[in-house]
Order: structure tokens, then C-alpha cells, then sequence
């Protein structure tokens, strides 16, 4: 998720990881039996959204695709999509999100074909569920007699493929770090057929910080999601937003991928020359190098999302046979440095 209307609670929510850093939510000292491996730089990805930011109370429907498309045509669409971000960007992950109108629903039989896709691609899939809008943008589970039956139908359909990673929440700001620790417990123990390794445990708040559900023995052997955006501050130089980015992972990079971060991408920035004075550039050249040294997984925001200013890819072509323009070759750059690819930034 990437809303600028969320930047005043955002700036909030760092302090308390602070906060958090101080009063012994551990910021080192987190169990390394906890890691699922020594890195997780094998995850390459990027978002994949509905226009409206994955918040929605009725089904998801990921740009370009639409509520009315078959299964068939849901496949061949995500069929060129996928491919598309592999030739554009060097993807192998992408992040999708679903919610009970997705998945409870008739749309689901179509919505599968994306996963599918995906999957037979060789892609990594990360499966997110996502809460509704107005009062149900809270950080709460919006109906937990939805959602539980929602997650039984995703688990049932893929707890077999390899491929497929499931998160049980995107962003639970509304809950305390104790509570979102309980919850992902109660997933986990709900779902104990699913192997630890292909669950991502969803940093407190909103994805901000890792440190406490790492230090929770109950969930040990899970990776991590982390979420990173250079709007949540005004300003800040290179240094600084490295220092942010490692107060958010403690000692647990390791077990971490930051499943979404994202800066302007179709205004014409060069994220391939230092810019002091410009925080997005700042940003995005010391997440993706610290990305690169701390053998951390990144899943940008958004790789693809309708007029969304972030989006690192836009749709061209034929609408039933799409494919992907990059909307911003330094920002890709920047992706396959973060990835083990491709130069520095120039000095």
C-alpha cells in the first residue's frame, strides 16, 4: 500500500519503533533459528495492484484485467503481464492481493488464473490479503467470519504449489505489536499443513517494523515483510534513510524481504546520479544498496498500478493481450541493483 494520505500516521508509527528500539521490543538479540535461510535475495519482485490500492469492498481487480474476464482470458492476460516484468525488469516474484470478495466469490475461479499464471511462469507469488475502504481501513481484519473462510479456499488451492507464499495481513497498524504477534500465531497454528518457509509474517503497524514479530519464538522459521516509502519523510540524506531502513530490521534482515517500497517514477528522476537534495533519489539509492549488501529480497510498489505516479511499468498494447512499458529505466536500474545486477549509481 502507498497512500500519501497515510503520512502523518506513518510519521507516527516510527516513533514508536523507536520507541520500541528503547523499551526491549529487541532490536539484536532475535533468535537466528528463527531465519528460513541465510538471505532471502532469492525473492525478485514486484506489486502487482488493483487501481484502487488493493483496498476494496467488493473483488480486486488487478490493472488491466477485468471482473468480467474468464478464467481463460484472466490467464492469458497474466500470462503476457508476468512475462512482461520478466523481460522489463528481471522479476521472478510478484505480490497479489486478495480479500473475501475475491476469494469467496465467483470471481475466484478467474482471480486463480493470475496465480496460475504466475506460478507455470516459474514466479514466485506472494498472496496478501487486503482490508476494505472507509471505516474498514482501520488495520483491523474487517470480518474475521470472512477472512478465515477466505484464507481456507487460498490454502486448500495452493498449499501444494511451491511457488505460492501466503501473508496473512498487509499493514495491521490497528493492532498492537502483541496482538498482531498473536494473530499471526493463531494463522500459523490455524494453517500448521503450510510450511513455515512460504509464510510472510507482516511487520507491526503498517509493515514498518520487523523487530518484534522476529523476536517472537512463535514465529520461528517464517520470513518477514518489511514496507519502506521515502514519503514518510520530508527530507532525509543517504545516510540517514540507511539508518531508518536498519532500525526498521534490527538484526533480522535475514529473514526479511521488503515487500513493498516505491518512490515517484514517472516524473523524471535519475536514480542513477546522486541528487543530495532530492529525498526520492536519496531513498531509493540507499534502499536498493542496502538491499544489495544485506542480501535482503525486495518486491517494489507498484510494479504495475493505473495512474499511480510510483508505478515502475505501464500497460501498452492490445487490452487482451497486454504488454509492459518501463515508465522509468533508472528506477529499473536501481531494481537490478538491488537484485545483484546491473553498475552502481554514478558518482
Amino acid at each position: 500500500m502507498r497512500t500519501n494520505p497515510a503520512r502523518t500516521r506513518l510519521r507516527a508509527t516510527f516513533v514508536a519503533v523507536a520507541i520500541a528500539a528503547v523499551t526491549g521490543t529487541t532490536l539484536a538479540g532475535s533468535p537466528a533459528s528463527a531465519a528460513p535461510s541465510t538471505n532471502t535475495s532469492q525473492f525478485k519482485g514486484v506489486n502487482w495492484a488493483d487501481p484502487r490500492d488493493n483496498y476494496a469492498d467488493d473483488p480486486v481487480v488487478l490493472s488491466g484485467l477485468s471482473l468480467t474476464d474468464t478464467y481463460a482470458q484472466t490467464y492469458t492476460k497474466a500470462t503476457r503481464v508476468i512475462a512482461a516484468f520478466r523481460a522489463n525488469l528481471g522479476a521472478n516474484t510478484v505480490r497479489l492481493p486478495i480479500n473475501p470478495y475475491t476469494v469467496n466469490g465467483s470471481y475466484w475461479k478467474s482471480y486463480r488464473g493470475v496465480v496460475d499464471a504466475a506460478t507455470a511462469q516459474g514466479f514466485k507469488v506472494i498472496v496478501s490479503y487486503w482490508e476494505g475502504t472507509g471505516a474498514n481501513k482501520d488495520g483491523f481484519i474487517d470480518d474475521p467470519a470472512t477472512y478465515w473462510p477466505m484464507w481456507d479456499t487460498v490454502v486448500k488451492a495452493y498449499q501444494h504449489n511451491q511457488r505460492v507464499y501466503f501473508e496473512p495481513m498487509n499493514e495491521p497498524h490497528g493492532y498492537t505489536d502483541a496482538e498482531w504477534a498473536d494473530l499471526a500465531a493463531k494463522w500459523l497454528d490455524t494453517y500448521s499443513q503450510v510450511p513455515r518457509n512460504r509464510v510472510f509474517v507482516s511487520g507491526a503497524g503498517y509493515n514498518d517494523h520487523v523487530t518484534t514479530v522476529c523476536a517472537d519464538p512463535r514465529l520461528k522459521g517464517t520470513y518477514l515483510s518489511l514496507h519502506h516509502y521515502g514519503f514518510w519523510k520530508d527530507y532525509a540524506t543517504y545516510d540517514q534513510w540507511v539508518s531508518d531502513l536498519k532500525v526498521r530490521l534490527g538484526d533480522c534482515a535475514n529473514r526479511t524481504v521488503a515487500d513493498e517500497f516505491g518512490a515517484p517514477m514517472t516524473t523524471g528522476l535519475n536514480y542513477n546520479v546522486p541528487t543530495p537534495d532530492d529525498n526520492s533519489v536519496n531513498f531509493i539509492q540507499a534502499d536498493t544498496d542496502t538491499f544489495r549488501k544485506l542480501g535482503m529480497g525486495s518486491v517494489y510498489w507498484p510494479g504495475l498500478r493505473t495512474d499511480d505516479t510510483y508505478s515502475i511499468q505501464k500497460l501498452i498494447g492490445d487490452a487482451a493481450r497486454p504488454w509492459l512499458a518501463t515508465t522509468n529505466q533508472s528506477g529499473a536500474d536501481r531494481l537490478a541493483w538491488a537484485w545483484g545486477r546491473g553498475r552502481p549509481v554514478k558518482s
